[in-house]
């Protein structure tokens, strides 16, 4: 069952108190191979309702169904947020409708193939690497005489 739109999942141990059991299962296990197969540099927060992690820039997403707006009935979709520049020479990923976020939904923990998922991590983190956070210099302002 979806959860309440105007509910905001703001922590982990809120994620988990709040979806079927084979949906937090999934997510749990899901988190441990993000975490175990990506560096201490990638960070997890939430975000959307969601475990989002994120180097320089976005690197994968799980999104459980019952979660609103997650654009599926049942099940966990695990997201690469550039899916899309992503070889994916296996072809594990769904395009779907999105141009960017390549996915796939799991109905259970036992359709899940880590292998495959950590082929796929290293691949999205290999990408954000390449991505320098910008800095931005400060803008000066010239000096007019008043």
């Amino acid at each position: 069952m979806p959860l309440d739109p105007r509910i905001k999942i703001k922590s982990l141990s809120h994620l988990y108190e709040v979806p079927p059991e084979d949906e937090r299962m999934t997510v749990d296990v899901f988190r441990q191979i993000i975490i175990e197969h990506t560096p201490p540099t990638c960070r997890e927060k939430m975000s959307y309702n969601v475990p989002f992690f994120y180097g320089n820039k976005g690197i994968c997403i799980i999104y459980p169904a019952f979660v609103p707006r997650a654009g599926i009935k049942t099940g966990v979709l695990l997201g690469f947020w550039y899916g899309s520049r992503l070889k994916d020479v296996d072809h594990y990923l769904t395009r779907g409708t999105n141009k960017q976020i390549f996915y796939k939904i799991f109905s259970s923990v036992e359709e899940i193939n880590e292998k495959a998922i950590v082929k796929l991590l290293k691949e999205a983190v290999r990408l954000d690497e390449q991505w320098v956070k910008e800095i931005k210099e400060p803008i000066l302002k010239p000096d007019y005489a008043i």
